[in-house]
């Protein structure tokens, strides 16, 4: 039997961990929320989430940080980011790194579904 992909959210407000965990679990996948970077980084096991869907704007180690360090400790695996502060020279710089994409909040949850299904297939946005 298949393993259930496991994505992770990594976001400081809980509201929006919540109703991304609800939607994540709604498409029949397993969710694990981190309420940070620090956090994720600290609990997260050592097997990489399939996706995982984190805020840009968060303490002590921002979205993009975090991304800097996975990807320094040899640990890839498709990013969707989303940042109710978006800017051009953050989303160049998170794409670049190899984001899956890099959403506005609030994002509808049709666009959210879209781009996590694109991501866990291994397609382009």
């Amino acid at each position: 039997m298949a393993k259930t992909p496991v994505i992770a959210i990594v976001d400081d407000d809980e509201g929006v961990r919540a109703s991304l965990a609800s939607l994540v679990r709604s498409l029949g996948y397993d969710a694990q929320a981190y309420e940070s970077g620090v956090d994720f980084l600290r609990k997260a096991p050592d097997d990489d989430p399939a996706c995982m869907i984190a805020d840009i704007q968060m303490p002590v180690i921002a979205g993009d940080e975090l991304q800097a360090q996975l990807i320094a400790s040899g640990r890839r695996f498709p990013i969707i980011f989303m940042t109710a502060f978006p800017s051009e020279s953050m989303r160049q710089r998170v794409m670049a790194a190899g984001a899956h994409c890099y959403l506005g909040k609030p994002s509808s949850g049709d666009e959210i579904i879209r781009y996590l299904e694109q991501a866990l297939a291994g397609q382009a946005p």
